[in-house]
């Protein structure tokens, strides 16, 4: 069973990224890249990084 969870190994901030880019087995640079072009055209890229910040968990709490 598959899950979304933030990432404790490729983390630069929170570990958003890296937990998006482990799901879907894509290189989490590449999602970083995304996440940084949608904040810089508007704030919904900021506001959106933020609540999945407060919302996915940790892989360590769940393992």
């Amino acid at each position: 069973m598959k899950r979304l969870l933030k990432s404790s190994v490729n983390r630069k901030l929170c570990g958003v990224c890296g937990g998006v880019g482990e799901y879907f087995d894509i290189d989490p640079t590449l999602i970083r890249i995304i996440w940084v072009v949608a904040a810089l055209c508007g704030t919904l890229g900021f506001w959106a990084y933020l609540l999945c910040a407060l919302i996915i968990p940790n892989d360590v709490e769940i393992k």
